[in-house]
């Protein structure tokens, strides 16, 4: 699995909080919970977002689009049980989260 170097800063409590909640709404695959844990979601949401960017929710990224809620994109990936090498087209990317989140998990995403 790819890993970028771990995330600290303003938002890395919060990043963690958002952990601790999706596992307990049932997610449970460690490369999924590891990859939304490496990311910086902040970073894909508009500045004026970047606040509530580890609430549980979805939230605007631009017009009449939003960046998915976490735990919809922490379910899909688990679905699909990604594992590295996996090759993933992601149509539709909008800020570009859940394709980051599968290229943390190793896979090649190919995402418009």
């Amino acid at each position: 699995m790819t890993s970028p170097t771990r995330i600290r800063g303003p938002y890395h409590e919060k990043r963690l909080e958002l952990i601790r909640q999706l596992r307990a709404k049932g997610i449970t695959d460690p490369n999924v919970l590891h990859a939304m844990e490496q990311l910086p979601r902040e970073e894909f949401v508009q500045a004026s977002m970047k606040v509530r960017a580890y609430e549980d929710t979805a939230l605007p990224i631009d017009d009449k689009q939003t960046i998915s809620q976490p735990f919809t994109v922490a379910f899909m990936t688990q679905a699909m049980g990604v594992k590295p090498g996996n090759k993933i087209l992601e149509i539709g990317t909008g800020s570009g989260y859940q394709a980051a989140v599968l290229a943390v998990m190793g896979a090649k995403v190919i995402s418009i």
